[in-house]
């Protein structure tokens, strides 16, 4: 089930019974019983015994619970503060034929996301007020999860003149970034870091040195020299990496390196973060989970960027993840036309979607095999993202919104991507077996999807 959350204010009382509740915010992380009421978090208290009659499916509700009360059975399962994603793009306004505000809100909300920012590089940029508008209004009306904008550093994203970013955060940007690109102009860079930090909003950077990416179409090494294609190296990302954490520490500002993808990166964040700089930075699933070797050299569903790197650069953002040199997981959620991507690895645009398969690929990668715990994809996965942001969001203290992602840790499926929500089906992971399915994501009280 699926609904909107715009279409009234939440009365209903919710208990969500005897899930492993896991809040960062609090250290919990054991199994409750938590109860919601006009959309927040009412209360977190040690489970009751099912009732007899309930087990026997005697009535709706166990005795005891009020009238009109909604159970959701969550034994087994981990009850987490709403999932956030730094990192998604919606393509609206402009390229609805590839995703729009609503197919993307439902995306996020099947994949257990309560709170997603959609980048700016849209048709027209996110920057100037009327675009933002435009977005926060549309989703207000036809997005079942919160979407926060991300105005862009530069007029149309040309990296040669500054957006009036006062005037964005105004209209409700919170954060900024030239996702897809870096601005190249290091002076220009920096001024608009030094005015991100007057006005308190991180900067979101994609770091990619644009002359030596030089054409590539996917990582530089062994695979790409077999199948015959221009590839990318390492240091595209380490370069401008290095020098946005040059500037972060001459500026103040606070900076966030979106889709780590190189042992380098990892090493440079690592870095910073001990000499006491505010940087932070994020990895996508596919980062962790797929090196170039999965490359065959037809199918353009394996092509991003940044690309998909070796086995080394895996391994590192692992262990970036487990120490927590890596803060966040995001997905660069990033849909395309079948007919775009069907123009092969040379002429295909970069990008796969991922709102769908994120908590699957982090379950199943990650947490199973024991690289973090559930309470650091807890962490990774809403609490740093929403404080990253600055946002109220990322906890289940009682008095909280009520955004809870629901999760069965060990259920096991196939994922098929003629079940997606989003337009886009350009994902390498469809026909792959996973564990971990989103049952529940509540949006301030209000179930939003259900499995």
């Amino acid at each position: 089930m699926e609904t909107n959350t715009n279409s009234g204010t939440n009365t209903d009382t919710i208990w969500i019974r005897a899930g492993r509740v896991l809040d960062p915010a609090t250290g919990l992380d054991g199994v409750r019983d938590l109860w919601i009421r006009d959309g927040k978090i009412e209360k977190i208290c040690m489970p009751e015994e099912w009732r007899e009659g309930q087990e026997k499916g005697q009535g709706e509700n166990p005795d005891g619970a009020e009238t009109g009360c909604r159970v959701i059975d969550a034994r087994g399962c981990y009850v987490m503060p709403g999932l956030i994603d730094l990192h998604v793009h919606l393509r609206d306004p402009g390229q609805e034929y590839k995703e729009d505000i609503e197919t993307g809100g439902r995306a996020a909300a099947r994949g257990g996301f309560t709170t997603i920012c959609c980048m700016a590089n849209t048709s027209p940029a996110a920057d100037s007020p009327e675009t933002i508008a435009y977005i926060r209004e549309k989703a207000a009306r036809v997005s079942p999860v919160q979407v926060i904008p991300v105005g862009a550093v530069t007029k149309g994203l040309a990296g040669e003149e500054l957006t009036d970013m006062a005037a964005l955060k105004a209209e409700g940007i919170g954060a900024v970034s030239e996702d897809g690109k870096s601005v190249m102009d290091a002076a220009l860079c920096r001024r608009g870091m030094e005015l991100a930090a007057e006005l308190n909003l991180v900067t979101l950077a994609h770091c990619e040195h644009k002359g030596m990416q030089a054409g590539g179409v996917m990582n530089d090494g062994e695979v790409s020299r077999r199948l015959g294609l221009p590839g990318f190296c390492n240091g595209a990302e380490d370069i401008i990496a290095a020098r946005d954490i040059l500037l972060a520490e001459e500026t103040g500002a606070r900076l966030h390196l979106c889709h780590c993808s190189t042992a380098g990166s990892v090493e440079l964040l690592r870095a910073a973060k001990k000499i006491g700089l505010p940087v932070t930075g994020e990895a996508c699933p596919h980062h962790f989970t797929l090196t170039d070797e999965a490359v065959d050299g037809t199918d353009a569903n394996f092509k991003m960027a940044p690309p998909l790197r070796a086995a080394a650069d895996v391994e590192a953002i692992k262990r970036g993840l487990a120490d927590g040199t890596l803060d966040c997981i995001s997905t660069d959620h990033a849909p395309h036309a079948e007919f775009e991507k069907a123009k092969g690895m040379r002429e295909a645009p970069c990008g796969i979607v991922g709102l769908e398969t994120a908590v699957a690929l982090t379950v199943s990668e990650l947490v199973r095999p024991g690289v973090i715990t559930p309470m650091q994809m807890a962490e990774k996965m809403s609490f740093n993202p929403a404080r990253i942001l600055g946002i109220d969001r990322g906890t289940l203290c009682e008095g909280a919104q009520a955004d809870v992602t629901v999760i069965d840790p060990e259920e096991e499926y196939t994922i098929d991507k003629e079940s997606f929500a989003s337009k886009g089906r350009n994902t390498p992971f469809h026909g792959r077996r996973v564990h971990g399915r989103v049952k529940v994501t509540i949006v301030a009280g209000t179930p939003v999807f259900e499995a």
